[in-house]
Protein backbone atom coordinates (compact mmCIF):
# COMPACT_ATOMS: atom_id res chain seq x y z
CA UNK A 1 0.00 0.00 0.00
CA UNK A 2 1.08 3.29 -1.03
CA UNK A 3 0.13 6.66 0.42
CA UNK A 4 -2.00 8.77 -2.17
CA UNK A 5 -1.21 12.60 -1.96
CA UNK A 6 -4.50 14.12 -2.29
CA UNK A 7 -4.91 17.54 -1.30
CA UNK A 8 -6.31 18.88 2.42
CA UNK A 9 -7.94 17.06 5.27
CA UNK A 10 -11.92 17.33 4.00
CA UNK A 11 -14.58 16.90 6.62
CA UNK A 12 -17.35 14.48 5.89
CA UNK A 13 -20.27 13.85 8.09
CA UNK A 14 -22.09 10.58 7.02
CA UNK A 15 -25.66 10.31 8.26
CA UNK A 16 -28.32 7.27 8.16
CA UNK A 17 -30.54 8.52 5.49
CA UNK A 18 -33.07 6.56 4.24
CA UNK A 19 -36.83 6.81 2.45
CA UNK A 20 -39.66 4.94 2.68
CA UNK A 21 -38.33 2.12 0.54
CA UNK A 22 -42.11 1.96 -1.60
CA UNK A 23 -41.94 3.45 -4.39
CA UNK A 24 -40.33 3.15 -7.85
CA UNK A 25 -38.59 6.13 -9.98
CA UNK A 26 -38.08 6.36 -13.41
CA UNK A 27 -36.23 8.85 -14.51
CA UNK A 28 -34.96 9.61 -18.44
CA UNK A 29 -33.08 12.89 -17.32
CA UNK A 30 -32.43 14.90 -14.52
CA UNK A 31 -33.11 13.56 -10.93
CA UNK A 32 -36.52 14.44 -9.70
CA UNK A 33 -38.59 14.05 -13.40
CA UNK A 34 -40.54 11.35 -14.14
CA UNK A 35 -41.40 9.00 -16.83
CA UNK A 36 -44.01 6.99 -18.03
CA UNK A 37 -42.31 3.18 -17.64
CA UNK A 38 -40.24 1.99 -20.46
CA UNK A 39 -39.44 -1.54 -20.21
CA UNK A 40 -37.53 -3.77 -22.52
CA UNK A 41 -35.26 -0.93 -24.18
CA UNK A 42 -37.65 -2.01 -27.35
CA UNK A 43 -36.70 1.11 -28.79
CA UNK A 44 -33.47 1.05 -28.10
CA UNK A 45 -33.39 2.90 -24.84
CA UNK A 46 -30.65 1.68 -22.51
CA UNK A 47 -32.57 1.03 -19.31
CA UNK A 48 -30.48 0.66 -15.88
CA UNK A 49 -32.04 -0.57 -12.33
CA UNK A 50 -30.62 0.48 -9.57
CA UNK A 51 -30.71 -2.28 -6.77
CA UNK A 52 -29.53 0.21 -3.75
CA UNK A 53 -30.75 0.44 0.14
CA UNK A 54 -33.37 2.52 0.41
CA UNK A 55 -34.46 0.73 3.88
CA UNK A 56 -32.66 -1.16 6.17
CA UNK A 57 -29.39 -0.99 8.14
CA UNK A 58 -27.76 0.46 5.20
CA UNK A 59 -30.28 2.96 4.44
CA UNK A 60 -27.83 5.86 4.89
CA UNK A 61 -25.51 4.52 1.72
CA UNK A 62 -28.41 4.55 -0.29
CA UNK A 63 -28.66 9.16 -1.18
CA UNK A 64 -25.37 8.98 -2.12
CA UNK A 65 -25.37 5.89 -4.63
CA UNK A 66 -28.80 6.92 -6.49
CA UNK A 67 -27.55 10.30 -6.16
CA UNK A 68 -24.03 9.07 -8.19
CA UNK A 69 -26.47 7.30 -10.72
CA UNK A 70 -29.07 10.26 -11.56
CA UNK A 71 -26.00 12.00 -11.95
CA UNK A 72 -24.30 10.07 -14.33
CA UNK A 73 -27.76 9.53 -16.16
CA UNK A 74 -28.07 13.00 -16.70
CA UNK A 75 -24.94 13.81 -17.61
CA UNK A 76 -25.42 10.81 -20.43
CA UNK A 77 -28.75 12.46 -21.48
CA UNK A 78 -28.13 16.23 -21.58
CA UNK A 79 -25.19 15.27 -23.63
CA UNK A 80 -26.80 13.16 -26.47
CA UNK A 81 -27.65 9.93 -24.50
CA UNK A 82 -26.84 6.16 -25.97
CA UNK A 83 -27.03 5.55 -29.80
CA UNK A 84 -29.39 8.71 -29.98
CA UNK A 85 -31.86 7.75 -26.95
CA UNK A 86 -32.27 8.62 -23.46
CA UNK A 87 -31.34 6.22 -20.75
CA UNK A 88 -33.87 5.36 -18.49
CA UNK A 89 -33.59 4.24 -14.97
CA UNK A 90 -35.57 2.65 -12.60
CA UNK A 91 -34.99 2.82 -8.88
CA UNK A 92 -35.68 -0.22 -6.21
CA UNK A 93 -34.72 -1.11 -2.76
CA UNK A 94 -32.33 -3.72 -1.79
CA UNK A 95 -33.02 -3.29 1.94
CA UNK A 96 -30.26 -5.51 4.12
CA UNK A 97 -29.75 -8.88 4.54
CA UNK A 98 -32.01 -9.31 7.30
CA UNK A 99 -34.75 -8.37 5.11
CA UNK A 100 -34.06 -10.93 2.53
CA UNK A 101 -37.34 -11.20 0.63
CA UNK A 102 -37.15 -7.53 -0.55
CA UNK A 103 -34.17 -7.56 -2.82
CA UNK A 104 -35.94 -10.23 -5.06
CA UNK A 105 -39.32 -8.70 -5.16
CA UNK A 106 -37.22 -5.78 -6.67
CA UNK A 107 -34.91 -7.53 -9.05
CA UNK A 108 -38.40 -9.41 -10.33
CA UNK A 109 -40.14 -5.65 -10.71
CA UNK A 110 -37.35 -4.73 -12.34
CA UNK A 111 -37.13 -8.04 -14.95
CA UNK A 112 -40.34 -6.68 -15.44
CA UNK A 113 -39.19 -3.30 -16.68
CA UNK A 114 -36.95 -4.94 -19.22
CA UNK A 115 -33.73 -3.60 -17.69
CA UNK A 116 -30.58 -4.28 -19.17
CA UNK A 117 -27.91 -3.72 -15.93
CA UNK A 118 -28.72 -3.25 -12.67
CA UNK A 119 -26.17 -1.38 -10.23
CA UNK A 120 -25.92 -2.63 -6.63
CA UNK A 121 -26.11 -4.09 -4.55
CA UNK A 122 -24.99 -2.56 -1.51
CA UNK A 123 -24.16 -5.69 0.84
CA UNK A 124 -22.40 -8.44 -0.35
CA UNK A 125 -24.85 -10.47 1.42
CA UNK A 126 -27.52 -8.96 -0.82
CA UNK A 127 -26.32 -9.78 -3.73
CA UNK A 128 -26.00 -13.41 -2.73
CA UNK A 129 -29.49 -13.56 -2.48
CA UNK A 130 -30.14 -12.06 -6.42
CA UNK A 131 -26.81 -12.55 -8.54
CA UNK A 132 -27.95 -15.97 -10.10
CA UNK A 133 -30.74 -14.31 -11.03
CA UNK A 134 -29.79 -11.65 -12.46
CA UNK A 135 -26.50 -12.67 -14.09
CA UNK A 136 -28.40 -15.90 -15.71
CA UNK A 137 -31.04 -13.90 -17.24
CA UNK A 138 -27.53 -12.13 -19.43
CA UNK A 139 -28.59 -9.01 -17.21
CA UNK A 140 -24.90 -6.67 -16.14
CA UNK A 141 -24.81 -6.75 -12.25
CA UNK A 142 -22.26 -3.79 -11.40
CA UNK A 143 -22.03 -3.37 -7.37
CA UNK A 144 -20.82 0.15 -6.41
CA UNK A 145 -19.86 -1.05 -2.79
CA UNK A 146 -19.66 -5.15 -2.71
CA UNK A 147 -16.34 -6.05 -0.89
CA UNK A 148 -16.69 -9.66 -0.19
CA UNK A 149 -14.20 -11.74 -1.52
CA UNK A 150 -15.99 -14.62 -2.65
CA UNK A 151 -17.81 -12.51 -5.29
CA UNK A 152 -14.36 -11.99 -7.31
CA UNK A 153 -14.43 -13.35 -10.78
CA UNK A 154 -18.46 -14.67 -10.09
CA UNK A 155 -19.73 -14.24 -12.96
CA UNK A 156 -19.01 -12.92 -16.54
CA UNK A 157 -22.20 -10.70 -16.05
CA UNK A 158 -21.46 -9.36 -12.46
CA UNK A 159 -18.51 -6.46 -12.12
CA UNK A 160 -17.88 -4.01 -9.38
CA UNK A 161 -16.23 -0.41 -9.22
CA UNK A 162 -15.62 -1.22 -5.21
CA UNK A 163 -12.72 -3.18 -4.89
CA UNK A 164 -12.64 -6.78 -2.88
CA UNK A 165 -11.62 -6.50 0.90
CA UNK A 166 -7.90 -7.63 -0.05
CA UNK A 167 -7.62 -4.61 -0.46
CA UNK A 168 -9.85 -2.38 2.65
CA UNK A 169 -8.49 -5.58 4.80
CA UNK A 170 -4.85 -4.61 3.75
CA UNK A 171 -5.64 -1.29 4.49
CA UNK A 172 -6.41 -1.33 7.67
CA UNK A 173 -4.39 -4.22 9.20
CA UNK A 174 -1.30 -1.82 7.99
CA UNK A 175 -3.27 1.12 9.97
CA UNK A 176 -3.21 -0.78 13.02
CA UNK A 177 0.07 -2.07 12.82
CA UNK A 178 1.67 1.34 12.21
CA UNK A 179 -0.36 2.55 15.68
CA UNK A 180 2.36 0.20 16.91
CA UNK A 181 -0.77 -2.36 17.91
CA UNK A 182 0.23 -5.95 18.84
CA UNK A 183 -2.84 -7.23 20.56
CA UNK A 184 -6.31 -7.14 18.70
CA UNK A 185 -9.95 -7.94 19.10
CA UNK A 186 -12.04 -8.10 16.30
CA UNK A 187 -16.01 -7.51 16.91
CA UNK A 188 -17.13 -9.07 14.00
CA UNK A 189 -20.72 -10.15 12.71
CA UNK A 190 -21.44 -13.93 11.44
CA UNK A 191 -22.45 -12.57 8.10
CA UNK A 192 -19.93 -12.77 4.06
CA UNK A 193 -19.46 -8.90 4.19
CA UNK A 194 -18.04 -9.60 7.85
CA UNK A 195 -15.89 -12.41 7.56
CA UNK A 196 -13.97 -12.11 4.52
CA UNK A 197 -12.94 -8.67 5.56
CA UNK A 198 -11.82 -10.35 9.27
CA UNK A 199 -10.16 -12.86 7.16
CA UNK A 200 -8.62 -10.24 5.46
CA UNK A 201 -7.53 -8.09 8.51
CA UNK A 202 -6.36 -11.24 10.80
CA UNK A 203 -4.02 -12.11 7.97
CA UNK A 204 -2.23 -8.58 7.54
CA UNK A 205 -1.73 -8.33 11.31
CA UNK A 206 -0.87 -11.54 12.22
CA UNK A 207 1.86 -12.12 9.29
CA UNK A 208 3.57 -8.73 10.97
CA UNK A 209 3.74 -10.78 14.21
CA UNK A 210 0.58 -9.12 15.95
CA UNK A 211 -2.10 -10.96 17.57
CA UNK A 212 -5.38 -11.70 17.29
CA UNK A 213 -6.91 -12.22 20.50
CA UNK A 214 -10.82 -12.47 19.74
CA UNK A 215 -12.57 -12.12 16.86
CA UNK A 216 -11.28 -15.58 15.80
CA UNK A 217 -13.33 -18.28 13.50
CA UNK A 218 -16.53 -18.98 15.57
CA UNK A 219 -16.29 -15.88 17.98
CA UNK A 220 -18.45 -14.16 15.44
CA UNK A 221 -21.42 -12.54 17.14
CA UNK A 222 -25.24 -12.76 15.51
CA UNK A 223 -26.08 -10.14 13.74
CA UNK A 224 -29.94 -10.07 14.97
CA UNK A 225 -29.02 -10.07 18.29
CA UNK A 226 -30.50 -7.74 20.61
CA UNK A 227 -27.39 -7.56 23.00
CA UNK A 228 -23.65 -7.59 22.32
CA UNK A 229 -23.00 -8.11 26.29
CA UNK A 230 -21.75 -11.60 25.64
CA UNK A 231 -18.94 -10.85 22.71
CA UNK A 232 -17.69 -7.23 24.64
CA UNK A 233 -16.90 -9.73 27.35
CA UNK A 234 -15.66 -12.04 25.64
CA UNK A 235 -13.20 -9.72 24.30
CA UNK A 236 -12.23 -7.70 27.41
CA UNK A 237 -11.35 -10.62 28.64
CA UNK A 238 -9.34 -12.11 25.39
CA UNK A 239 -5.27 -10.76 26.10
CA UNK A 240 -4.56 -12.98 29.07
CA UNK A 241 -7.34 -11.84 31.29
CA UNK A 242 -7.59 -8.38 30.15
CA UNK A 243 -8.44 -5.97 26.98
CA UNK A 244 -6.40 -5.80 23.73
CA UNK A 245 -5.17 -2.61 22.85
CA UNK A 246 -6.75 -2.06 19.81
CA UNK A 247 -10.97 -3.83 18.68
CA UNK A 248 -11.78 -3.51 15.43
CA UNK A 249 -15.61 -3.25 14.71
CA UNK A 250 -16.60 -4.87 12.11
CA UNK A 251 -20.90 -4.53 12.19
CA UNK A 252 -23.15 -2.22 10.63
CA UNK A 253 -25.86 -0.65 13.01
CA UNK A 254 -25.03 -3.03 15.58
CA UNK A 255 -21.82 -0.53 16.43
CA UNK A 256 -24.81 1.76 17.51
CA UNK A 257 -25.64 -0.91 20.65
CA UNK A 258 -21.42 -2.31 20.81
CA UNK A 259 -19.73 1.21 21.70
CA UNK A 260 -21.81 1.86 24.72
CA UNK A 261 -20.94 -1.53 26.26
CA UNK A 262 -17.82 -1.08 25.78
CA UNK A 263 -17.93 2.19 27.84
CA UNK A 264 -19.63 0.71 30.41
CA UNK A 265 -17.06 -2.06 30.32
CA UNK A 266 -14.22 0.61 30.82
CA UNK A 267 -12.44 -0.50 27.77
CA UNK A 268 -9.53 2.51 27.16
CA UNK A 269 -7.48 0.58 24.19
CA UNK A 270 -8.28 1.92 20.10
CA UNK A 271 -11.53 1.36 17.69
CA UNK A 272 -11.17 0.90 14.24
CA UNK A 273 -14.07 0.68 12.11
CA UNK A 274 -15.03 -0.35 8.21
CA UNK A 275 -17.14 1.28 5.93
CA UNK A 276 -20.24 -0.19 7.13
CA UNK A 277 -19.56 1.46 10.36
CA UNK A 278 -17.17 4.63 9.67
CA UNK A 279 -20.51 6.80 10.12
CA UNK A 280 -21.62 9.91 11.66
CA UNK A 281 -22.74 9.09 15.62
CA UNK A 282 -23.28 12.73 16.34
CA UNK A 283 -26.73 12.01 17.61
CA UNK A 284 -26.07 8.52 19.29
CA UNK A 285 -23.12 8.93 21.81
CA UNK A 286 -21.93 11.34 23.95
CA UNK A 287 -19.24 14.08 22.66
CA UNK A 288 -15.92 12.78 22.71
CA UNK A 289 -16.79 9.00 23.12
CA UNK A 290 -15.26 8.15 19.63
CA UNK A 291 -12.57 10.51 20.16
CA UNK A 292 -11.30 9.08 23.82
CA UNK A 293 -10.52 6.14 21.72
CA UNK A 294 -8.49 7.81 19.28
CA UNK A 295 -11.01 5.69 16.56
CA UNK A 296 -10.36 6.05 13.12
CA UNK A 297 -12.60 4.29 10.02
CA UNK A 298 -11.93 3.25 6.59
CA UNK A 299 -13.71 3.65 3.49
CA UNK A 300 -13.30 2.40 -0.22
CA UNK A 301 -12.28 4.75 -2.67
CA UNK A 302 -10.75 8.62 -3.20
CA UNK A 303 -12.82 11.06 -1.38
CA UNK A 304 -14.48 12.69 -4.12
CA UNK A 305 -13.44 16.37 -4.56
CA UNK A 306 -15.42 19.41 -4.39
CA UNK A 307 -16.64 20.06 -8.09
CA UNK A 308 -18.28 16.33 -7.85
CA UNK A 309 -19.68 16.44 -4.34
CA UNK A 310 -21.55 19.89 -6.01
CA UNK A 311 -22.67 18.04 -8.92
CA UNK A 312 -24.14 15.37 -6.86
CA UNK A 313 -26.04 18.26 -4.29
CA UNK A 314 -27.58 19.58 -7.76
CA UNK A 315 -28.72 16.26 -8.10
CA UNK A 316 -29.74 15.87 -4.34
CA UNK A 317 -29.84 18.89 -2.56
CA UNK A 318 -30.23 16.87 0.94
CA UNK A 319 -26.66 14.68 1.12
CA UNK A 320 -24.52 14.86 3.59
CA UNK A 321 -22.85 11.67 2.99
CA UNK A 322 -21.21 11.01 -0.50
CA UNK A 323 -20.00 7.06 0.56
CA UNK A 324 -20.01 5.14 -2.79
CA UNK A 325 -21.20 7.96 -4.80
CA UNK A 326 -18.43 7.87 -7.08
CA UNK A 327 -18.18 3.89 -7.53
CA UNK A 328 -21.94 4.42 -8.29
CA UNK A 329 -21.96 7.54 -11.32
CA UNK A 330 -18.19 5.13 -12.38
CA UNK A 331 -21.08 2.26 -12.92
CA UNK A 332 -23.40 4.16 -14.96
CA UNK A 333 -21.50 5.55 -17.13
CA UNK A 334 -19.34 2.72 -17.43
CA UNK A 335 -22.19 0.97 -18.56
CA UNK A 336 -23.81 3.16 -21.12
CA UNK A 337 -19.96 3.55 -22.23
CA UNK A 338 -20.14 -0.15 -23.51
CA UNK A 339 -23.42 0.29 -24.95
CA UNK A 340 -22.44 2.78 -26.97
CA UNK A 341 -18.97 0.93 -27.69
CA UNK A 342 -21.20 -2.15 -28.88
CA UNK A 343 -23.60 -0.49 -30.58
CA UNK A 344 -26.33 -2.44 -28.74
CA UNK A 345 -28.31 -2.12 -25.51
CA UNK A 346 -28.99 -5.90 -24.77
CA UNK A 347 -27.31 -7.10 -21.85
CA UNK A 348 -24.64 -9.21 -23.54
CA UNK A 349 -23.45 -6.85 -25.73
CA UNK A 350 -22.56 -4.21 -22.88
CA UNK A 351 -20.66 -7.45 -21.41
CA UNK A 352 -18.30 -7.88 -24.07
CA UNK A 353 -17.49 -4.21 -23.76
CA UNK A 354 -17.26 -3.28 -19.92
CA UNK A 355 -13.32 -4.26 -19.48
CA UNK A 356 -12.75 -2.44 -22.56
CA UNK A 357 -14.24 1.17 -22.08
CA UNK A 358 -12.92 0.68 -18.08
CA UNK A 359 -8.92 0.83 -19.96
CA UNK A 360 -8.02 -2.91 -19.62
CA UNK A 361 -7.32 -2.71 -22.96
CA UNK A 362 -4.82 0.56 -23.27
CA UNK A 363 -6.68 3.50 -24.91
CA UNK A 364 -6.70 7.28 -24.39
CA UNK A 365 -7.73 8.32 -20.88
CA UNK A 366 -10.90 10.39 -20.78
CA UNK A 367 -13.07 11.73 -18.04
CA UNK A 368 -16.94 11.55 -17.54
CA UNK A 369 -20.01 11.19 -20.36
CA UNK A 370 -18.75 13.82 -23.25
CA UNK A 371 -15.07 13.50 -23.54
CA UNK A 372 -15.19 9.50 -23.42
CA UNK A 373 -18.67 9.25 -25.55
CA UNK A 374 -16.65 11.06 -28.28
CA UNK A 375 -13.96 8.98 -28.40
CA UNK A 376 -16.23 5.65 -28.57
CA UNK A 377 -17.71 7.41 -31.20
CA UNK A 378 -14.95 7.95 -33.39
CA UNK A 379 -13.93 4.66 -32.98
CA UNK A 380 -11.04 4.81 -30.45
CA UNK A 381 -10.16 2.80 -27.58
CA UNK A 382 -10.43 4.33 -24.05
CA UNK A 383 -9.41 4.50 -20.93
CA UNK A 384 -11.95 5.78 -18.74
CA UNK A 385 -10.49 7.12 -15.60
CA UNK A 386 -12.79 6.39 -12.82
CA UNK A 387 -14.26 9.48 -10.21
CA UNK A 388 -13.54 6.77 -7.50
CA UNK A 389 -10.08 6.69 -8.95
CA UNK A 390 -10.68 2.66 -9.50
CA UNK A 391 -8.15 1.54 -12.20
CA UNK A 392 -9.80 -0.91 -15.43
CA UNK A 393 -11.20 -3.81 -14.37
CA UNK A 394 -9.13 -6.91 -14.37
CA UNK A 395 -9.81 -10.80 -15.38
CA UNK A 396 -11.91 -11.10 -12.32
CA UNK A 397 -13.94 -7.67 -13.22
CA UNK A 398 -12.76 -6.03 -9.88
CA UNK A 399 -11.03 -3.28 -10.54
CA UNK A 400 -7.14 -3.73 -10.97
CA UNK A 401 -6.46 -0.66 -8.60
CA UNK A 402 -8.40 1.63 -5.54
CA UNK A 403 -8.29 3.89 -2.83
CA UNK A 404 -9.06 3.38 0.37
CA UNK A 405 -10.17 6.23 2.37
CA UNK A 406 -8.81 6.97 6.27
CA UNK A 407 -10.52 8.81 8.71
CA UNK A 408 -10.49 9.83 12.08
CA UNK A 409 -13.17 10.66 14.50
CA UNK A 410 -13.50 14.20 16.16
CA UNK A 411 -14.71 15.48 19.39
CA UNK A 412 -18.62 15.27 17.98
CA UNK A 413 -18.56 12.04 16.74
CA UNK A 414 -18.40 12.76 13.53
CA UNK A 415 -15.86 12.07 11.06
CA UNK A 416 -12.58 13.31 9.08
CA UNK A 417 -11.37 12.51 6.12
CA UNK A 418 -7.43 12.07 6.89
CA UNK A 419 -5.40 10.88 4.07
CA UNK A 420 -6.08 7.56 1.40
CA UNK A 421 -3.76 4.53 0.60
CA UNK A 422 -3.87 2.81 -2.80
CA UNK A 423 -3.55 -0.59 -3.37
CA UNK A 424 -3.93 -3.09 -6.17
CA UNK A 425 -6.08 -6.00 -6.89
CA UNK A 426 -4.66 -9.31 -7.44
CA UNK A 427 -6.95 -10.97 -10.54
Amino acid sequence: MRAAALAGAVALALTACGSDGGSDDETPGAAGTSAAPTGGGGDGELVIGTLLPQTGSLAYLGPPEIAGVDLAVQEINENGGVNGKDVVVHHADSSDADHGDVAPQSWTDLQSKGVQAVIGAASSSVTQLVVDDITNAKVVMVSPANTATSLSGYSDFYFRTAPPDTVQGSALGNLILDDGVTSLGILVFNEEYGTSLRDVVKSTVEAAGATVTYGNKDEEFDPTSSSFADPVAGVMTSNNGGAPEAIAIIAFEQTKSIVPELVAAGYEGRIYMVDGNTADYSKDFEAGTLAAWTSQGTIPGSYPNDDFKARMLEVDPDLTDYAYGPESYDAAILVALAALKGGGVDGATIQENMAAVSGADGGTKCTGWKECADLVTAGEDIDYEAVSGAGPFNEDNDPSSAFIGIYGYNDDNTITWKKAVEGSVEG
